[in-house]
């Protein structure tokens, strides 16, 4: 079992429920699959989305809005983009700021994923199920369709393999076939645990200051080359990497 550490301190073990709440992405490659079916797994997760609710509402938050969306909230739906490592406690700053507006997030489609599905589900969202690094085209025609239903969407673009902080494509495309915005998402700790696997998954430590940062709106720009087409990638990539203080 992977274990947790202070930022520059001792490390601790992480017990099977806190894999549970952030989608069992954090085993070794070759440690063997979680394979909790039926009533247990719906206990267990049940019991898990219970512990995130009390643990995030232990949290203290301050918000940096340099969209301005809470002075003068977008009516047209657009795409919220956010690192994998900032994604724990995401769907109830979402809902915390704005209570009103309905999406769905981007989950992995592989068996794991579907532990965080549906947690995400329990905080109110929907779910699209599929890869942000390569969003095939079932999941990209169900994100299109939530946008052009005038909801948004939430996506991890360096998830759920990464390498962490690289925008894969899905995000992109996404953007440009549905002329939506893409609104950088991301979220600073005064104090919190590092659990070492492939992106140092964050997790706040209880009564710990949150800084919520909603970046300015970003529009992808279309594009008719390999090159230009990476140029908008990496462009988008340094929007969001303006966000993070602390890698």
């Amino acid at each position: 079992m992977p274990s947790i550490q202070w930022y520059g301190g001792s490390s601790i073990k992480l017990d099977c429920l806190i894999l549970a709440l952030i989608g069992g992405r954090l085993k070794p490659a070759k440690q063997k699959k979680l394979k909790i079916e039926g009533w247990r797994a719906r206990w267990l997760v049940a019991i898990g989305f219970w512990l995130l609710r009390i643990w995030e509402r232990t949290l203290r938050y301050e918000v940096d809005d340099r969209a301005g969306l809470l002075a003068k909230p977008v009516n047209e739906s657009g795409i919220g983009a956010v690192w994998h490592n900032r994604l724990l406690v995401m769907p109830f700053v979402l809902k915390r700021f704005f209570p009103d507006r309905q999406g769905a997030a981007l989950i992995s489609a592989s068996r794991d994923g579907a532990w965080i599905a549906t947690l995400v589900q329990r905080t109110g969202f929907d779910v699209v199920r599929g890869s942000s690094s390569r969003l095939g085209a079932t999941a990209m025609l169900q994100m299109a369709d939530v946008l052009a239903g005038g909801r948004d969407v939430v996506i991890a673009p360096d998830g759920p393999r990464g390498p962490v902080y690289e925008l894969g494509p899905g995000i992109v495309l996404l953007a440009q076939k549905s002329g939506a915005s893409v609104f950088p998402l991301h979220l600073e700790y005064s104090s919190c645990w590092r659990v070492k696997n492939w992106d140092r998954f964050i997790l706040p430590r209880p009564f710990s200051k949150v800084r919520v940062i909603f970046g300015p709106a970003h529009q992808v720009a279309a594009t008719r080359s390999e090159e230009e087409f990476e140029k908008e990638r990496l462009r988008l990539q340094n929007a969001m990497m303006a966000l993070v203080e602390r890698r």
